[in-house]
């Protein structure tokens, strides 16, 4: 049974950021591509022991190395995608990077053969089958395991926002579905996923986690698949909400931001504040909101007293915690309302060839 401890939980501040991208074709289309890329030769620095896939041959995911600086972070995001595009080009393929591949058509695509994804394919079924998405996942190391808990749960209702923000897949099997974030609402299809309830402390969270494992709901805790949780391995507070990103300063930017607000929370819980009380169905409205509207929405406040527009949370942020991203991100044209643009300007071959990486 793989489950974590709380003596995880030991460092407060460092960085790792784990991405999801797309293995493509010369014409950026998608193509399995995991048996030269993680299984071939051992991948070059900083790619080696941190290159994995997903359930899916053109889906793979790379790990920064542990980042202990937060400065160093936008460096670090450069480094491993130019490994991975390096990597890529000298088998003969591409990556591309978004929450869903618009030419992906999961009914056409090879499932890894990996023991862990089949038995996935095998319980979970239809769901699991068509989930080609790709995600951003930023953990933040926390010194505590109650406290890792009580930041966790605080986070929650940050997420919607963060959503709204890094919306960049309207585009899914083929079509426009109309959404912001098609990959939110296909990844919920999940069991597991989606905004989780509160817990009291460690010792709550760590009996459900155990439970899930013991009832065979799962085969091991990393298949907890929540928008945010306590990383028992890891140590870490783990921030699983936003779309994939094309453009690397994109990434740099919500590290800076999330990297902000734990620390800010983590000192908040040692000065002994109470936790807020929100509840779940508001969060999911508010998460709702952001897959489907994108920017162009606003959200139900912590205290349910009104709605707080997109704009009043960036400038309300970034003045509280002194992050610079959270501007730009609004400030730029959004990734969704790009990929619709160049379809509808140049069509898809314009779209598949704007997502690779350069």
């Amino acid at each position: 049974m793989e489950l974590g401890s709380a003596d995880a939980f030991d460092r407060m501040g460092t960085l790792g950021v784990e991405e999801e991208f797309y293995i493509v074709d010369a014409d950026g289309r998608p193509t399995s591509g995991i048996d030269d890329l993680v299984y071939g030769p051992e991948p070059p620095e900083p790619l080696a022991g941190r290159l994995d896939h997903e359930l899916f041959q053109f889906t793979i995911e790379t790990q920064t190395p542990l980042i202990e600086d937060p400065d160093e972070a936008g460096a670090a995001i450069s480094t491993v995608r130019e490994a991975l595009v390096d990597h890529a080009a000298d088998h003969g393929y591409r990556i591309a990077a978004a929450g869903l591949h618009p030419a992906a058509k999961w009914r056409e695509l090879d499932h890894a053969t990996k023991p862990r994804y089949q038995a996935q394919l095998d319980r979970i079924q239809y769901p699991q089958h068509r989930n080609t998405t790709a995600g951003l996942h930023v953990h933040v190391g926390v010194d505590d395991a109650d406290k890792a808990v009580w930041v966790a749960n605080e986070l929650r209702w940050y997420l919607a926002p963060l959503l709204a923000l890094s919306a960049n897949s309207p585009f899914w099997n083929g079509f426009d579905t109309g959404l912001a974030s098609a990959r939110a609402k296909v990844f919920e299809n999940l069991p597991n996923t989606g905004m989780p309830t509160a817990f009291d402390d460690f010792e709550e969270f760590q009996r459900f986690e155990r439970r899930m494992v013991e009832y065979g709901s799962i085969d091991d805790r990393g298949e907890l698949w929540y928008d945010v949780r306590p990383h028992t391995g890891h140590g870490t507070v783990e921030i699983r909400t936003p779309d994939a990103q094309t453009d690397p300063e994109r990434v740099a930017d919500f590290v800076e931001y999330v990297h902000a607000l734990v620390l800010d929370l983590a000192d908040r819980y040692e000065s002994g504040e109470s936790g807020t009380s929100v509840r779940r169905e508001l969060l999911d409205e508010n998460k709702w909101r952001a897959t489907r509207y994108g920017r162009d929405t606003d959200f139900i406040a912590p205290d349910s007293e009104g709605v707080v527009s997109l704009e009043t949370f960036v400038e309300t942020e970034s003045d509280r915690l002194g992050v610079d991203g959270l501007r730009s991100l609004l400030d730029a044209e959004s990734g969704t309302a790009v990929q619709r643009r160049i379809h509808e300007e140049s069509g898809l071959d314009a779209l598949c060839e704007h997502l690779t990486l350069d």
